[in-house]
This record gives structure tokens, sequence and C-alpha cells, in this order.
């Protein structure tokens, strides 16, 4: 890509950025930055679908007979904590950075990924097709976001998720079980003996999933890793509770299914527990895949990564590559580099020129 043009996609994107982090679009209220997006796409006479608040388009010359590659990123945004100081939704540029909720998860990712696509859109003899998809509810692993229109979207071979990695191949991600635990006891007055206390029982099987190591573990992604987050039992001091609830967040590799992991708690505690899905399975790549041969000969690095995204319910070969640093996202005064904007629409175009 000529510097020119460059410099015209990103100034053209960049805008589109500080008017998306304008727009309040928590999850499931997305509505207006899908009607921002497909008027920025108009805009460049670029013809588009919507379902609910998921947009997505397709480049010119889309031929049905060829592979398909989908770039994908989300365009909502958790609520900002109260640790803030600036205004979460004013884009403010300073010291190279531009400040605002959203602005590194994933609004960067997205943007960069619309550039890359616009400068796609009207090329001729692709080898792929090229699909773009900004979509909704990722901050929730909702169902109306881009599992609710996959379908829709033709067939697609790979995929490129949007996700803040510093540019650098996400060719595996953990997923992600939440488990409602009830632990059941009998309820008395605490003066008298009582050895079915609830709470007592719960702690015999929260130490279960604090010392349970799983056999096979992640050259990538390390051992599945089950975390005990939430806690409550009882009502008053005088009386033993007849039951504990406590929460667990357990982060699965893609040596297990979610359902093969949960199948071993239940084996091994006393507890009723309760999925609250088993649809965010783990992912993974393999480092043969033409796309991360392409991104390792340009200078790129693989890594697994700890957080769940829409590859979770991508169901195709797929990977995170985006601008920006993970551990901004959900961050009080979240921002991106300007310049890492700028350098992610050139990396995704050097690497997708190798095998387009």
């Amino acid at each position: 890509m000529k510097e020119q043009e460059l410099q015209h996609l990103f100034e053209s994107v960049y805008e589109l950025l500080k008017t998306l982090i304008s727009i309040p679009s928590f999850s499931k209220s997305e509505d207006k930055t899908a009607d921002c997006i497909e008027n920025f796409f108009a805009k460049h006479n670029i013809p588009t679908n919507r379902e609910m608040n998921n947009v997505w388009a397709f480049n010119k010359f889309y031929d049905a007979s060829k592979p398909t590659i989908l770039l994908n990123s989300h365009h909502d945004t958790v609520k900002p904590n109260a640790s803030y100081t600036l205004n979460p939704f004013e884009p403010i540029e300073k010291d190279g950075k531009l400040f605002g909720l959203g602005s590194n998860d994933a609004g960067g990712c997205l943007v960069s990924l619309i550039a890359t696509f616009i400068h796609f859109f009207d090329k001729e003899n692709l080898k792929y097709n090229l699909v773009l998809a900004a979509t909704a509810e990722e901050e929730i692993s909702g169902i109306n976001g881009i599992e609710s229109i996959f379908q829709k979207l033709g067939s697609i071979d790979f995929a490129i998720v949007g996700e803040p990695t510093e540019m650098n191949l996400a060719i595996a991600e953990k997923g992600l079980l939440v488990l409602d635990c009830v632990a059941k006891g009998t309820s008395s007055h605490a003066a008298h003996p009582n050895q079915n206390n609830a709470i007592l029982n719960a702690i015999e099987d929260i130490n279960w999933f604090n010392t349970y190591k799983f056999n096979k573990v992640s050259d990538l992604l390390g051992e599945v890793k089950m975390t005990v987050t939430i806690i409550n039992s009882g009502s008053q001091h005088n009386v033993v509770p007849d039951s504990c609830q406590f929460t667990v967040d357990v982060r699965t590799t893609e040596l297990y299914t979610n359902t093969e992991v949960f199948n071993i708690i239940q084996q091994n505690i006393k507890s009723e527990v309760t999925p609250r899905s088993l649809r965010l399975n783990s992912s993974s790549i393999p480092l043969s895949h033409p796309f991360v041969q392409a991104g390792l000969k340009i200078g790129r690095t693989y890594y697994g990564s700890p957080t769940s995204s829409d590859q979770a319910v991508i169901p195709c070969p797929s990977l995170k590559m985006g601008p920006g640093l993970s551990t901004r996202s959900h961050s009080s005064d979240e921002f991106i580099y300007v310049q890492e904007i700028k350098e992610a629409i050139q990396i995704y175009n050097s690497v997708l020129t190798q095998i387009l």
C-alpha cells in the first residue's frame, strides 16, 4: 500500500473511531454505532447488510466459488468503571494517545480492519473473498452478535478477529466456563452441634477447585485455570445455613472441550453445579496455516491468549490480531496510541497481500 493511500485510509477511519467513541454502545444497545458504521460505508459507496446491531459487507467481486476470509470485530463496549477521570465518551487526543471508552477494545481493531477491507474492496482477481463484519454483544458473549449472523456470511474458511494483540498472532485462546454451585447442608441453631454446615461443605469443594490439576497441559495456553470468584451464604449470626452458593470462573484450553471439563468437575465435587453455558470453547489454529506463516514472515510473533473473544463462537479456523494492548481493555481512561492504528492497517495489508 502506498503511503498516500495509507494516510488517506488512516485519516478516514480515525475520524470514524472518534465518532464511535462519542456514541454510547453498551452491549445490547449498539444501534447508534451500527447506524454510524452503515453511514460510513454508504459514504464509501459500499453496500452493507444489517441484522439487529450487526453490520456486514462483501467485497465488490465476491465469488461464491472462492474461499472466503472474514474480518470481524465488535462495536459494543463495557460500561465505564468508577475510576475514570476523563469523559469516557469524549475522544481526547493527547501525547500520541486517543482516549475514550472502546478505543482499545476494540474500536482501534475494528476501524483498522475496515480500512483494510476498503483497500481490497474493489480489487479484481483476488484468491479469496473478503467479508467485513462489525458485530454486537461481544462483551457479554451474547447470542445476538456474530453467532446470530454467521450463516448469512456464506462459507467462511478463515477469520481474523480484531482484538488488541499488539498486532501479533494469538493463534489460540482459552475458552470460558462459568459455573454456579450450591453446597447443601442442614439448617439449625448455631448453639447446637451440626456436622452438616453448608458453608463448610462449600469450603471442601472450593479447596478442590483451588488444588485440582488437569492432566493435559497446553503448550500455548498452559493449564486449565479454575477460580472461585463469588460466594454467598447465611442470613443471621445464630443460624447455620442449609445452602451456600458460589461461582467458579473456568478458563479452558484447546485440549479439552467445555463439556469434558464440566464432566470432570461434576465427578469430583459434592455441590450441585450448573454451567451458564457450554458454548464458549477454547480455539486454536495450526502454525502451518498460510495466514500465520505470512505473519511470521514479516516479523510478527505468536502466542496463546488467556482472554476469550468472539473466536469462541466462530466455527472455522481463526486467530486474534489487532492494534492495542489487552491489559488496557476495561481499564479507566482507556486509550490506544494513534500510531498503532496506522501501523495496524499497514501490517494487515502486508500479511493479506501475501495470500490474496
